[in-house]
């Protein structure tokens, strides 16, 4: 089932202008049906029954349409999930810190090389 947008619908008129051809309209399609909420719900299938070289350029748009609100969809819950993951970097961070500062006397100062090898030469 797809559902139809009136942006969608402007984009047809648009398709409809430039190729010059009287397509068939989608409200007058058997595959097409305007559910109980007053949405226009298509059940056509690009790979059985798609009636108008057109129905296919409609379908893709509508895919699209669906493939952006989608995007749009992740991109909001990402936002949301930004200060939580903050959170949990900077909480990582003080660990890594605390277990270097812990294993710190295993391994020498540099600086203290540096004073060994100044005295050896002296």
């Amino acid at each position: 089932m797809w559902y139809y947008t009136e942006k969608q619908e402007t984009v047809k008129n648009f398709f409809a202008q430039i190729w010059g051809a009287q397509m068939i309209q989608c409200k007058d399609c058997e595959f097409y049906e305007t559910g109980p909420d007053g949405r226009r719900v298509f059940k056509c299938d690009p790979f059985s029954n798609i009636k108008e070289p057109e129905c296919l350029a409609k379908w893709q748009l509508l895919r699209l349409d669906a493939l952006v609100a989608a995007h749009r969809g992740l991109l909001s819950w990402y936002e949301r999930m930004a200060p939580m993951q903050d959170q949990i970097f900077k909480y990582v961070q003080r660990e890594l810190d605390d277990i270097n500062e812990a294993e710190r006397w295993k391994v020498p100062d540099e600086d203290d090389d540096d004073d060994k090898e100044k005295d050896d030469y002296v």
